[in-house]
């Protein structure tokens, strides 16, 4: 297996290297898909089968088939079908005609390589990226690569800082409300399980895999359809890039917060921090979903904001064994831990399972004094005794009072309430509210939990409470109604004895900072809203690519930078 990892990783690198006869030869790439293959040997297996399909099709392949994608196929019962659904990459000397391609189920491998054009407006200071999560992150390294020497100010410390006072805050309880699993160098997304599975069909998310695996992200990104990084790896990737970007001349300033903007004239706009003010002609607004503060500045300031829907609910955890068997049969104990996928719509409200994490622990994700907030998180080797999940309603703005901040106060209400209902339950500050699956949807009782213990805070914070007295009817009338659909789907989801932990508040923005054409915001022509904070992403993946984009806009506009 490694060395088809290592075969495939400089397969997909090459076209960024090699010379215009090896590029002319690269696009001749085939993607033969759908491939069912044996557990055991699985990769062997389907290069075996993507080559004899090949000959059979009358098409000669060029050096050795490679792995491409993977991924378990257990939607079947039964120990005789658990399979791996693979893809197969080949190259050819001719690209053949739809209908060949058709019969293989094959298609034609897309580039992608990150190559923007530089623009030819002369800088007279280098850009600024604000945030340094995963879209801020990019985009800076973008810049960087690309001689533009950018200056990041992100409100949070370094990784390291970072670790400080999350493990603080487990110990004593005392909040770090800049620097914490929200805020710091990787964004929420270092202290999560770093899934980087997206919905978006766009060439540039190989590039990003490429990117996350240089800096130290598993080989197995690149093949794995679900692919993860772990927080344990997270935490390496970010330093990598950190010093990259630093090594090409940008600046990172940590524990420096973005308090808004000031005119500078029609070439550039003045950035004004905690820490003084700067000048840019372009600013790359990648805040993250919980700057809020920033986000109450920002429409002070006069930018265009819009609420968008968003969603909220609770963890969800059972025991991963559990979850392994229900999923997988006797090939339990052969396989990775297992994953799924849930979603349940009633009229035009939905339920779903959200940021899955096997063999992980639910985390406590506060950002703001007296509000509890969870999120989840798993380390590389996902090989905790609980898996977890979100389980997050749907949210329209036409469920809440108007204007643009009315979801960050429905958010923030549901927080104050979680955190207030622990207190009133005996608990200390920033336990979270706990219930049993049972308990849940069966009001009336609160039982300890038993063969399910909570991993929040270590499973030492946590209260026995009533959920549905914190999260409104709406919610919790989805949520039962989605535990019950998703036990139809996983034996075993809907027990009793599984456990919730609530809030989950922050899957996305609830909200939206509208931008043109151009990338710019309207009447800000030289600020640049991207990623999740901005409403334009959700998950590593989708804010990274992003932020790519937003970089290519600066560059396709501007010289790089220099002194």
């Amino acid at each position: 297996m490694k060395s088809i990892l290592k075969r495939i990783r400089l397969i997909r690198r090459r076209s960024c290297l090699l010379d215009n006869k090896s590029k002319e030869l690269a696009s001749r790439e085939l993607i033969l898909r759908n491939i069912s293959a044996p557990i055991d040997s699985y990769a062997e297996y389907a290069c075996a089968k993507a080559e004899e399909k090949m000959r059979k099709a009358g098409l000669s392949i060029i050096g050795a088939p490679a792995l491409f994608r993977y991924s378990i196929d257990a939607r079947r019962k039964g120990d005789t079908v658990v399979r791996y659904a693979c893809s197969v990459l080949v190259h050819t000397e001719h690209i053949p005609p739809p209908g060949v391609l058709a019969s293989l189920d094959a298609v034609v491998k897309e580039e992608s390589r990150y190559q923007p054009v530089p623009g030819d407006e002369r800088m007279e200071h280098p850009p600024v990226v604000v945030g340094f999560g995963p879209c801020g992150m990019f985009a800076a390294l973008a810049l960087a690569e690309a001689g533009y020497r950018p200056v990041v100010f992100e409100r949070g410390g370094d990784i390291q800082s970072r670790d400080r006072s999350v493990r603080a805050f487990y110990k004593t309880g005392v909040l770090d409300e800049q620097t914490n699993i929200q805020f710091g160098a990787g964004g929420a997304g270092t202290y999560s399980d770093g899934k980087l599975m997206t919905r978006k069909n766009d060439a540039r998310c190989e590039y990003v895999l490429n990117v996350l695996n240089s800096f130290g992200a598993p080989d197995d990104i690149l093949v794995n359809a679900r692919p993860h990084i772990g927080t344990d790896n997270l935490k390496t990737v970010v330093k990598g890039i950190a010093a990259r970007i630093e090594k090409l001349g940008g600046r990172i300033f940590y524990r420096t917060r973005v308090t808004g903007f000031g005119a500078e004239g029609s070439s550039e706009v003045t950035v004004l921090t905690d820490r003084g003010n700067f000048s840019s002609p372009a600013v790359l607004l990648a805040v993250g979903h919980s700057a809020r503060d920033t986000y109450s500045a920002l429409l002070e300031g006069g930018f265009d904001i819009v609420p968008k829907a968003f969603s909220v609910g609770v963890r969800i955890e059972h025991l991963r064994e559990d979850i392994n068997r229900a999923l997988y049969g006797s090939f339990a104990d052969r396989l990775p831990p297992a994953e799924y996928n849930l979603s349940f719509r009633k009229g035009e409200r939905g339920v779903y399972s959200f940021c899955m994490c096997p063999g992980g622990h639910v985390v406590a994700a506060a950002s703001e004094e007296g509000g509890v907030v969870t999120n989840g998180m798993s380390y590389c080797a996902r090989d905790a005794v609980n898996s977890n999940s979100a389980l997050a309603v749907s949210v329209f703005p036409e469920d809440l009072s108007s204007g643009p901040l009315a979801g960050v106060e429905f958010q923030r209400k549901l927080e104050r309430l979680a955190f207030s209902a622990a207190l009133e339950a005996g608990a200390s500050p920033y336990s979270a509210p706990v219930s049993t699956v049972g308990d849940f949807m069966n009001p009336g009782r609160l039982s300890h939990p038993d063969r399910v213990q909570p991993s929040y805070m270590g499973g030492e914070r946590f209260a026995l409470c009533d959920l549905s007295r914190i999260l409104p009817g709406f919610v919790t009338d989805m949520l039962r109604a989605g535990i019950c659909e998703f036990g139809k789907k996983i034996r075993g989801f809907d027990s009793p004895s599984a456990l919730l932990t609530g809030v989950e508040t922050r899957t996305s923005a609830p909200l939206r900072i509208k931008r043109e054409d151009s990338g710019t915001a309207p009447g800000f022509p030289h600020v640049y809203p991207c990623g999740e904070g901005a409403g334009y992403a959700g998950g590593i993946t989708s804010a990274a690519i992003d932020g790519l984009n937003a970089a290519e806009k600066v560059i396709n506009r501007y010289r790089p930078f220099s002194d």
